[in-house]
């Protein structure tokens, strides 16, 4: 997992929980209502939004976003100059030996394509079109869980709105005062909490998390088409630097 998920996730809720136990316990901060209103409603209302199966995609696209692991692109930038280089020396069908130790889906299919000869513009145009895919599947989830961040407080609110009703119906009975408040005051509590600290950081990390993969699928696929070309690994390399900042550039041609 991305441990900067990990990090920000425990110290948000630790210091959370550690400001609540250094004034009171932590058991008046847990109100069944309260919950219910919060999780349930704005479950509900992002369910209303979108489509039960893009909401299910979501946790396959949010489980490769955080606990997948990537390449990097010097890994990548070497591999595919070892690749040019065999192809060079033994023509592009001896990477077929190759391709099945591949990890990724689609530099896989791409080197496949390639061996199979089709024309690169072909293949450019194949490879665009997954790279499109894959930006459009995570702009879903990102938009899923904003959707969720943004639901969250207002069904806060409206909890709110329900404990102060409950309270000013039965001013008359003190005991009756305490829970009602307690309604009206944890539902935004619930709801900017879970907004600020999981539903919109997640959809900040899938928009992050999209923006390299993407860069990395069009580093795979400028490799890819330059295979096809049958450039020399030399130019092959000087081709994939240009997507890294120059103090991250290497050569294993010096």
């Amino acid at each position: 997992m991305d441990i900067a998920t990990i990090i920000g996730v425990f110290t948000a809720f630790a210091l959370v929980v550690s400001a609540i136990l250094m004034g009171s316990s932590l058991w008046l901060f847990v109100n069944i209502p309260g919950l219910m209103i919060v999780v349930g409603g704005t479950l509900g209302a992002t369910m209303i939004s979108y489509p039960l199966p893009d909401i299910l995609k979501v946790v396959k696209v949010v489980r490769n976003a955080l606990f997948h692991k990537k390449h990097t692109a010097k890994e990548l930038i070497s591999a595919f100059v070892d690749l040019a280089g065999t192809a060079r020396r033994e023509g592009i069908l001896a990477l077929e030996s190759s391709i099945g130790d591949m990890r990724d889906e689609f530099m896989r299919k791409g080197l496949q394509l390639s061996i199979d000869g089709l024309e690169p513009s072909s293949i450019k145009e194949i490879l665009n079109t997954e790279i499109d895919s894959i930006q459009d599947r995570h702009k879903l989830g990102a938009e899923i869980f904003t959707t969720l961040g943004t639901f969250a407080p207002a069904l806060g609110m409206i909890g709110t709105l329900i404990g102060l009703v409950q309270m000013l119906q039965t001013m008359d009975d003190p005991s009756t005062i305490g829970p009602a408040m307690a309604v009206a005051l944890l539902t935004t509590f619930y709801g900017a909490l879970m907004a600020n600290v999981l539903f919109l950081p997640i959809a900040g990390k899938l928009r992050n998390r999209s923006s390299e993969e993407v860069m990395m699928k069009e580093l795979m696929s400028e490799g890819i088409m330059s295979i096809a070309k049958g450039d020399n690994p030399r130019l092959l390399e000087q081709k994939l630097n240009a997507y890294l900042p120059p103090q991250l550039r290497e050569t294993a041609f010096e």
